[in-house]
């Protein structure tokens, strides 16, 4: 096979250019969450705010890269409703949301009852109810309480647990579901 040599390119080189190809495409595939792996080239978040009347349904990451505007609304979305303040959300969040939504394989919307808090929301949240962190990471950007329809508390929560990705609370008594980018742990029942 003198073919490569009369074009100048040898298996050798060849092959260092696949390497190479494959060098750089490796940062994406590293960046990539391991439990997204499988959800394709594009990650969808559809929700909806009882609170706002809001409807966000987009995609917000295609072939490796978060769609800057599609994030923008993402952020005005999860905003604090009561003073309107707006945050950048921890993109690891609607990850988290994301993945579970797919793994619950349904078009139905999540139901966003809390996404961002200032921290006058927070200190009002808790003056009211035992069951707000004082540190909570919606102060942070990195938690949503969330509902569905047509899914029970328990099976969101097992959807988002099995992204192994952040904390689930499970809030059967309130029907909804804490999910956040934090330490992998599980509470409530």
């Amino acid at each position: 096979m003198n073919d490569t040599r009369s074009t100048g390119m040898t298996r050798r080189a060849l092959l260092g250019a696949f390497a190479a190809a494959t060098v750089t495409a490796a940062p994406t595939f590293a960046n990539a969450a391991g439990f997204l792996r499988g959800a394709g080239d594009i990650r969808r978040i559809k929700m909806y705010s009882g609170r706002t009347g809001e409807r966000l349904d987009m995609i917000y990451w295609i072939e490796g890269n978060y769609i800057k505007d599609a994030v923008k609304e993402i952020n005005h979305f999860m905003r604090d409703w009561r003073t309107d303040d707006v945050v950048n959300i921890d993109l690891r969040t609607v990850d988290i949301m994301a993945a579970a939504h797919n793994l619950m394989d349904i078009n139905e919307p999540y139901m966003l009852l809390s996404g961002y808090r200032s921290p006058k929301t927070n200190a009002m949240l808790r003056s009211r109810s035992s069951g707000v962190a004082k540190n909570s990471l919606h102060m942070h950007g990195q938690a949503a309480d969330l509902r569905l329809a047509s899914r029970t508390v328990g099976q969101m929560a097992k959807a988002a647990s099995a992204c192994h990705g952040g904390g689930v609370g499970r809030y059967s008594g309130s029907n909804f579901v804490h999910m956040d980018c934090g330490a992998v742990r599980t509470w409530g029942g």
